[in-house]
């Protein structure tokens, strides 16, 4: 039985941050494993512009521990009334990564969003253009479409179209969470690629609600049934080289979370790396995380694979019950729980 694995320094292709002295727990929490990451720009106000984006790159980087090297990739939030101009700005940089269509109220910080995804096709066309990604949070926030239904629904009424409109155009699906999405990408070439999280690999809305309300599970895009888990999972499993590692790690307060309307998002920085090897080394597949943890991101990002290694070693460590941001207690995701990987020297 293999009792250590050495992999190249993996990456995360999305995760939040968020701001202030959160960045204190967040940033150090990601640079110990990960080389780089796509950060989310659902600030409040949004990052919205190259300035923006270079200011708060810096604020992380403050945080990042001495000598770690890591690089925060920045990606731009998609409004009405993002100009084309800021696209090409985007593209002349060397910080900032992709711009991310938000749904107007899809999910925390959502607000400013896109009203109507299909009507900044001037957008698109630019991001083409100039060889930007689109990054996507799939899914319609109409109140009377079921909660299950709505990233179903946006593939529909939306991706599909801008798929076929803008052939040049690289996309990547946000946190999977349904075969339709997994079979969209797929079927998709070479161009679109999904990003999968530990919850929805791990966990099903079973998790979410059987026994009692659990708001630690709650995320959003939410929980689907088993047989979407499942999907996602082969899509893994299978080694596809356009799903790829994107932990969604999204820190609240304890206090955000179990409330009468709690915070949507699990927080899974400390955990992630050995949250992916668990599951993978349950089904005999420990040989396809170096793909989907280190490889596959950088390529669909064409950027350079990382040359340094990260270790993980076969020996019982259990998440921490709480963690302290921002002078708050904090639960993260699989709070207490035993995993059998955990990342030499921590």
């Amino acid at each position: 039985m293999t009792q250590t694995l050495t992999l190249t320094r993996p990456d995360d292709w999305h995760l939040h941050f968020r701001d202030g002295e959160m960045l204190a727990e967040t940033v150090p929490a990601t640079a110990r494993v990960f080389r780089r990451a796509i950060v989310m720009p659902n600030l409040t106000p949004p990052v919205t512009t190259v300035a923006q984006a270079a200011a708060y790159r810096d604020r992380i980087l403050e945080r990042a521990p001495a000598g770690s090297g890591f690089e925060p990739l920045m990606v731009l939030y998609l409004t009405d009334e993002t100009p084309v101009e800021e696209v090409a700005r985007a593209a002349a940089s060397d910080f900032v990564h992709a711009f991310k269509l938000y749904p107007a109220g899809a999910t925390t910080n959502s607000d400013s969003g896109v009203t109507d995804p299909g009507r900044i096709g001037h957008l698109y066309e630019a991001m083409e253009k100039h060889d930007v990604p689109l990054l996507v949070h799939g899914e319609v926030t109409e109140a009377e479409i079921d909660i299950f239904d709505r990233e179903r629904v946006f593939i529909d009424r939306y991706l599909k179209d801008i798929r076929e409109r803008y052939p040049a155009l690289r996309i990547v699906f946000e946190h999977v969470t349904t075969g339709e999405a997994v079979d969209f990408v797929r079927d998709s070439g070479e161009l679109t690629a999904a990003t999968v999280t530990p919850q929805h690999l791990l966990m099903n809305r079973n998790d979410l609600l059987v026994g009692g309300v659990r708001p630690h599970n709650y995320c959003l895009p939410v929980l689907k049934r088993r047989t979407h888990q499942e999907t996602i999972q082969r899509a893994v499993l299978d080694g596809h080289p356009r799903f790829f590692l994107g932990t969604d790690s999204a820190p609240h307060a304890r206090n955000k979370k179990e409330a009468a309307c709690g915070c949507a998002g699990c927080y899974s920085a400390r955990a992630a790396l050995p949250l992916y090897a668990s599951f993978l080394d349950r089904f005999g597949a420990l040989d396809k995380l170096e793909g989907f943890a280190s490889h596959f991101g950088a390529d669909f990002y064409r950027l350079p694979r990382n040359t340094d290694t990260v270790t993980l070693e076969r020996r019982d460590w259990a998440v921490p019950d709480t963690v302290t941001a921002a002078g708050e207690a904090m639960v993260p995701f699989w709070a207490g729980q035993a995993l059998p990987w955990a990342i030499r020297g921590q």
